[in-house]
């Protein structure tokens, strides 16, 4: 039973009224990433009354999150992003239901997770992920809507819809190949305006209402650009080539058989992860080099010698290095990672290469706690 009330303002909108509002309080939609552009698209399709959202995220709150996730407040910090948004989220409006699963999706659970919804919405921020969500959702004919940012620009675009003369598009169409690892930054390399997000992920949530009203023209098969300097934005019709080739899984067992980090470039490369409390001793030893891939202007610093060297220069820069054992520091274990793999790549075996979990955030909880 739709509250009339709370829906007032929307149900009053001509070619609404109460028949899209029950259109989407049966609606069941899945937001995969809790972080800056699902903080919005939760927010709205929450208050506008969206029978079931499901929200998958396996990340924790992080102070580095709050400029722009403005769904959690500095006491989620170290919560799972999940059970911060559902309890948010409930508050919010508790007469929807909100389902959260705190885990990555993989080859093996995304068919379980996507087939309980009937729409899906790319939140995500890397692109093994990104890829992984447009084949599946390809193979299970489930409407993709795919957002993204990069510094002051965002891109909004919706996937694996029918329009009027039949054709459909999807991620593959606009990006064939996956870039090379460390070739896009992401936020954490090259930033974000806070509002960014909360711009693109309004939209996408608006797209979401759009495909499920049947209000409005969607951008089905066209990207929409929008740049938050100048407000100048464009929509582009999305080529539809034919893309099958060798590397596109056509089949749900050929999906459960691909390897989405190698098929972006990401070499297998097991990873020696090293916590807070070890850091400091390891970093002492004989014949070590820290390397923070961190911007150089961004805090807290080390209090011990390092070289800086960010993620979007290591391959280039990676002759400075001059030892046999590497750690490689971020702030959130995330870029760290990446550039661990990125100098294997380049160095080879015969070196020994880490990464601090969790990066300076984990190291200044440590402090605090001898504090």
């Amino acid at each position: 039973m739709v509250n009339l009330e709370r829906y007032d303002r929307q149900i009053k909108l001509q070619g609404f009224g109460i028949e899209a509002q029950e259109k989407l309080a049966a609606a069941k939609v899945l937001v995969i990433g809790a972080g800056g552009l699902g903080c919005p698209v939760l927010q709205y399709l929450a208050a506008a009354g969206l029978g079931t959202i499901g929200i998958v995220d396996h990340d924790q709150v992080s102070l580095s999150n709050l400029h722009r996730q403005i769904l959690y407040t500095s006491n989620d910090i170290g919560k799972l992003k999940t059970e911060a948004a559902f309890e948010r989220l409930n508050a919010m409006n508790p007469e929807i239901k909100i389902n959260i699963i705190s885990e990555p999706v993989t080859v093996k659970n995304a068919l379980d997770i996507i087939s309980n919804y009937e729409l899906v919405i790319d939140c995500t921020d890397n692109f093994p992920t990104r890829y992984l969500l447009d084949d599946i959702c390809r193979l299970m004919k489930k409407p993709l809507i795919f957002g993204a940012i990069y510094q002051y620009e965002g891109q909004v675009a919706v996937f694996n819809v029918t329009d009027k003369e039949g054709i459909s598009t999807n991620y593959r169409h606009l990006f064939p190949e996956p870039p090379k690892p460390g070739e896009v930054p992401d936020c954490n390399d090259a930033g974000v305006l806070g509002v960014l997000p909360g711009i693109i992920g309004t939209i996408q949530a608006a797209e979401a209402i759009k495909l499920v009203t049947g209000i409005g023209e969607p951008l089905i098969n066209k990207i929409m650009t929008f740049n938050v300097l100048d407000y100048q934005n464009a929509i582009f019709d999305i080529p539809a080539e034919n893309l099958i080739n060798e590397k596109i899984p056509l089949t749900l067992d050929e999906f459960e058989q691909m390897n989405y980090e190698l098929h972006c470039g990401i070499e297998p490369f097991e990873i020696t992860n090293i916590t807070a409390s070890e850091f400091r001793e390891r970093a002492k030893l004989p014949d070590t080099a820290v390397i923070d891939v961190r911007e150089a202007d961004e805090f807290p610093k080390l209090d011990l010698p390092y070289l800086s060297i960010p993620l979007s220069q290591l391959k280039s820069s990676s002759n400075q290095i001059n030892a046999q054992n590497i750690i490689v520091v971020c702030q959130s274990g995330k870029r760290s990672a990446v550039g661990a793999r990125i100098l294997n790549e380049i160095l080879g075996p015969d070196y020994n290469i880490s990464h601090l979990e969790g990066g300076m955030n984990e190291l200044n909880k440590k402090i605090d706690e001898y504090n």
